[in-house]
């Protein structure tokens, strides 16, 4: 079965939007006879459910790409790229394509430190959705990268957007109150959203977590709150906040530790001990 370049690529934009899963392997060269741009897709739906698209020309070879696909598609790592696979003596040299499901970042709460959020939401790939009960600071003009604006009541702020496991909620509104009415409207959907980050002191935090406690919430859905927001990089402007949190959201989805790549890499320690330098 052959699966044209267009349908590839409809079938990896359709399935991330769908919420699933999708990886396309590309024969770019090698020294098997197989068909000259000859493609296979594996895309995993929302429910988890698999199907194959296309062929590589051989049972084994579709085998081969498929198990590559899936082990690439299993690490929160895994990206575009080329890859070498040896089957019977024949030689495949295969381009990956990953699309991996939308991810929304639902910003509630339309201030000075929300726009740079916005902004940085949309370069890492996000879907931006941004919330706020004030008419003047929930506008399309202050945030142009959104996907959405809507002014919400923060009795009710998900009316307009559904929160699932996809969701990455950010809590910066302009008081105490408002953030922990959206908290707990948060903390109680069905599917809990892959990430809940509120901004505040260590003395707000406490205080909102002991409210938590006294209303029935337990420990473990404490633990899910990502309060105070981002990391530790010294942050003070609105800009450095947005630098934070964006690390700690690439972080949630890539599996980073937050640590700096010199102290990870250690490679002066390494590879000079004794202080030499090579000559």
């Amino acid at each position: 079965m052959t699966l044209h370049a267009a349908d590839a690529a409809t079938l990896l934009v359709d399935t991330a939007e769908d919420g699933g899963s999708a990886v396309v392997a590309i024969v770019v060269g090698g020294t098997s006879n197989a068909r000259d741009a000859a493609r296979i897709a594996w895309i995993v739906g929302a429910g988890a459910e698999t199907t194959v698209h296309g062929s590589l020309g051989a049972a084994p070879l579709d085998d081969a790409a498929i198990a590559l696909m899936k082990e690439v598609l299993a690490d929160p790592r895994g990206s575009d790229g080329l890859h070498e696979l040896d089957i019977d003596d024949i030689v495949l040299e295969l381009y990956l394509e990953v699309r991996r499901p939308v991810q929304e970042l639902i910003i509630v709460g339309a201030g000075h430190v929300a726009q740079p959020l916005a902004h940085m939401g949309s370069l890492l790939g996000f879907r931006v959705y941004v919330l706020d009960d004030r008419p003047d600071f929930a506008t399309r003009e202050r945030f142009p990268d959104a996907e959405h604006v809507f002014q919400a009541d923060f009795d009710d702020p998900f009316r307009d957007v559904e929160l699932h496991e996809r969701s990455h909620v950010l809590l910066v509104t302009r008081g105490h109150k408002y953030d922990y009415a959206c908290l707990v409207r948060a903390l109680r959907v069905d599917s809990p959203p892959a990430y809940i980050g509120m901004i505040g002191s260590r003395r707000r935090v406490r205080a909102t977590y002991v409210q938590l406690l006294e209303e029935g919430f337990d420990r473990a859905q404490l633990d899910r709150i990502h309060a105070p927001v981002g990391l530790d990089v010294g942050a003070e402007t609105p800009e450095e906040i947005a630098v934070s949190v964006a690390a700690e959201l690439v972080k949630v989805r890539r599996g980073g530790t937050g640590a700096s790549l010199k102290e990870v890499e250690r490679v002066a320690e390494r590879f000079f001990p004794d202080g030499d330098e090579e000559r």
